[in-house]
């Protein structure tokens, strides 16, 4: 999938998402990214909005390292499927990609006050589904 197609899909998460802008630009009470992420070496791949916020590939990596580590050994099965982190003003959603190979992340933050928390993980994870259909 070339660059542009992925920045895309990006840009539509970010507005399908909820978020008070549009991809690549700052919204009226604040900023917006997300990033798409290999899982194992943290080479991000495409990045739309506000880059910084969607977080450092490999930092974003070992954060669903440890998490998912933690979960396995409080006994959980299977693997993980996305994490919300909450903030008092943003909140950061990173799901987990199946593709042929190793994974991949899409990395996304989003302004609390602008976003329906619920309405934008159900659209990032269609536009999971459909990334690599």
């Amino acid at each position: 999938m070339p660059v542009d197609a992925l920045e895309s899909v990006l840009g539509e998460v970010l507005s399908a998402a909820g978020t008070s802008g549009t991809a690549g630009t700052s919204g009226a009470s604040g900023t917006s990214g997300a990033a798409l992420v290999d899982a194992v070496t943290g080479l991000t791949y495409a990045e739309s909005g506000d880059c910084a916020v969607a977080g450092n590939g490999p930092d974003v990596c070992r954060l669903l390292s440890l998490i998912e580590d933690g979960l396995h050994e409080a006994g959980a099965e299977g693997e993980l499927e996305s994490v919300v982190v909450t903030g008092r003003r943003t909140y950061h959603v990173v799901r987990v990609v199946a593709r042929q190979g190793d994974p991949v992340l899409i990395s996304t933050v989003l302004d609390r006050a602008d976003t329906n928390l619920a309405l934008a993980a159900r659209h990032i994870a269609t536009a999971a589904e459909g990334l690599f259909a």
